[in-house]
């Protein structure tokens, strides 16, 4: 039998699978030409819209079809028995929580990793009251739980809010949450939101309150001053404060003038400014450093328990870690001395610098503000979604800030003198801050080198404790009058220029 050119096999193979065009007695050249022009180039022709309409068309056919079908696949699953699951498959739904707490005891809002956090004993309660199922009782991604502001280590909140996908079939869920919580964690309530819905970014701004005792507004201890002017520097140690001393410092009163230049002072930091020398320096840049602050005000004095504090109370529409108190600490080193108010234009400036932060027992969320995303869910269908605030609950709210916040507060300081210790730290160990003089301006030995290694102050030891021990500890802690930035930033004082 002849053999048969490969072309004429092709030819052949092709006709077989419809009419013969060899035993027709076609040409090959006329059979080629006979077909489409997609067979000629191999391609298999598509039955589907050739325009760009069509296309997207069919693109959304297929995708609503897939959808259905895992839908449905998804129903099927919940019908089969799961010899695992151990309880029936509530449906979640996205809430806004609203919440509040004491935050003495704890190493601030966020969960972290063998810390003790509001938010992992929050999460914990939510499990135990049913309102997250054991199914996701080891993961909080798994219901989307996130908050609308961090706090630090001891920093309290009389409102807060933290979004979730949450079981709400029980009608007395909240009661059963605050059942496993705390005292000092409360839960007020719950609002339904749209599923899209995130605490931080559909928070518009945020109302923080720092309760702040007067007496660190008075003039510097003149036996402080003279210990850091005469001592040297590792040997310096913080004298005690006799309790005749701390009744004598209560006693002080705020004038009208200082009054006066502290409510200026704190009205310089309104508006769009870069605020790269009131957060840690890591990480920190002017490209991520500029804040908004609405407004900074400041209550008339208040007598409490025979000690006299002010209120200050700052809108913003975000912050930065330890921005508030930092504001707050650069405030009081000002008003001892009476320095120049130009001098905070010049820290909105690229000179970098070390500011003290204020303690953390004095500042408090007051509360997120949801304003843009309460106008748009107006716009909505009714019953779609509610809006986010705290007015139906002011009443307990102001009952547990009086109880849990401002009596923890003022008890606290009573106990420890929190307040005088950080100032007595800070008056015996100026030299980071030789910005705080008569003209207002930053001096070159205020300003931060790059790579310079910053002496330690041994602020944790009281006479008779070994001077090296003291470096560690400050190195080790970056807390008290000593910036972190200066000893080595803390687990607590991890970079994080993100927004609270």
């Amino acid at each position: 039998m002849p053999e048969v050119p490969p072309e004429q096999t092709g030819i052949m193979d092709q006709g077989s699978s419809g009419n013969n065009t060899a035993a027709s007695g076609v040409l090959p050249s006329e059979a080629t030409t006979t077909q489409p022009k997609d067979a000629q180039n191999g391609a298999v022709k598509r039955n589907r819209g050739q325009t760009s309409k069509d296309r997207r068309e069919f693109a959304r056919k297929k995708f609503k079809e897939r959808n259905l079908e895992m839908k449905q696949g998804d129903k099927e699953a919940q019908r089969q028995p799961n010899p695992e699951r151990t309880e029936a498959r509530l449906p979640k739904r996205k809430v806004a929580l609203l919440m509040g707490f004491c935050g003495t005891g704890y190493q601030g809002m966020q969960t972290n990793p063998n810390a003790r956090t509001i938010e992992s004993e929050l999460f914990k309660a939510l499990v135990s009251a049913g309102a997250v199922s054991a199914d996701n009782a080891t993961d909080q991604s798994k219901v989307q739980l996130q908050r609308a502001a961090r706090t630090d280590k001891g920093v309290h909140a009389a409102g807060q809010v933290v979004a979730l996908k949450m079981i709400v079939e029980d009608p007395d869920i909240v009661a059963k949450i605050n059942a496993n919580l705390p005292d000092q964690i409360r839960v007020w309530g719950y609002v339904r939101v749209i599923r899209s819905f995130n605490a931080k970014t559909a928070c518009g701004s945020r109302i923080y309150e720092y309760l702040l005792p007067t007496y660190v507004l008075a003039e510097p201890n003149k036996a402080n001053v003279e210990i850091a002017r005469t001592v040297p520097f590792h040997e310096r140690r913080l004298p005690e404060t006799s309790a005749e001393e701390m009744a004598q410092l209560r006693s002080y009163r705020i004038s009208p003038e200082m009054l006066q230049y502290v409510r200026d002072a704190f009205a310089k930091y309104k508006g769009t400014h870069d605020y790269r020398n009131f957060t840690v320096t890591r990480g920190c840049t002017e490209v991520n450093s500029k804040r908004h602050i609405y407004h900074f005000d400041v209550s008339d004095p208040m007598i409490i328990d025979g000690g006299e504090w002010v209120s200050l109370k700052v809108k913003g529409m975000s912050f930065m870690m330890h921005q508030i108190r930092k504001m707050v600490g650069l405030i009081i080193m000002m008003a001892k001395e009476r320095v120049p108010l130009k001098l905070i234009d010049e820290m909105f400036g690229s000179v970098r610098v070390n500011v003290p932060k204020a303690p953390g027992l004095g500042l408090l969320l007051e509360q997120p503000v949801f304003d843009g995303y309460n106008q748009r869910a107006a716009n909505l269908k009714q019953g779609a979604t509610n809006p986010v605030h705290f007015d139906d609950y002011k009443d307990a709210i102001q009952k547990f800030k009086q109880k849990f916040i401002y009596d923890a507060i003022r008890e606290t300081e009573a106990a420890d003198a929190v307040f005088n210790e950080w100032v007595k730290s800070n008056e015996i160990f100026p030299e980071d801050y030789s910005y705080i003089n008569a003209e207002g301006v930053i001096p070159e030995s205020a300003i931060i080198v790059p790579g310079q290694v910053r002496r330690i102050p041994p602020i944790f030891l009281k006479p008779g404790d070994d001077a090296d021990e003291a470096a560690e500890a400050a190195a080790a802690a970056g807390e008290g009058g000593l910036p972190a930035e200066a000893a080595g930033a803390s687990s607590d004082d991890e970079v994080d220029t993100k927004d609270d």
